[in-house]
């Protein structure tokens, strides 16, 4: 009796890549590979929320991945460019989420967010998400690239050479960039 020929898995890029020239297939064996670094993305945003936020990481993960699937115009490059803008939405969501929040409360109850452990950015211990949005936006005017290595490492999750990958620069120039990002957003977030 033959063996039945089974089909070899395609990797993240290669379905992403299917995926964007229209193979509907492709988003089906897509999902359940992205879908637990998705959440764990979700868990290292919502874990810096304050207690008490109403968001939860499924909702979240589910909200960005719909947001993506609508996404028709953008041409896949890679998984790196994938998460790139899986951070971009999941920054969106919960940007949205704090300013409904705040509008809903007249300028108090902003869900409350730090930059991560190592970035201190404030001498107060946390800083609103709003705040920090409405940094990184400033930062975008000034250096489009930094805003967009602290939007890959923060909200998108990914590792150094994976955010010189999606942005097509030297580790070296991520860690520079990093760092000064953190000291212009500590200026900024500071009112200095």
């Amino acid at each position: 009796m033959p063996r039945p020929i089974s089909t070899p898995r395609r990797t993240p890029t290669a379905l992403l890549l299917a995926w964007g020239r229209g193979d509907e297939a492709a988003l089906d064996e897509l999902v359940p590979l992205v879908y637990g670094e998705l959440r764990r993305i979700a868990l290292q945003h919502l874990g810096r929320e304050r207690t008490g936020h109403t968001l939860q990481p499924t909702a979240l993960v589910n909200e960005a991945y719909l947001r993506l699937v609508d996404v028709k115009r953008i041409q896949w490059q890679n998984r790196q460019h994938f998460f790139a803008m899986a951070a971009r939405v999941m920054r969106r969501l919960l940007v949205d989420s704090a300013r409904a929040k705040r509008f809903r409360k007249r300028g108090g109850g902003a869900a409350m967010a730090s930059l991560d452990e190592a970035l201190v950015v404030s001498s107060e211990p946390q800083r609103g998400l709003v705040e920090l949005d409405d940094a990184l936006n400033a930062l975008a005017a000034v250096d489009p690239r930094k805003e967009k290595v602290v939007e890959l490492r923060y909200f998108g999750g990914l590792s150094v050479e994976e955010t010189a990958a999606a942005l097509e620069v030297s580790p070296g120039t991520v860690v520079r960039d990093w760092r000064l990002a953190k000291v212009w957003l500590l200026r900024e977030l500071s009112g200095r």
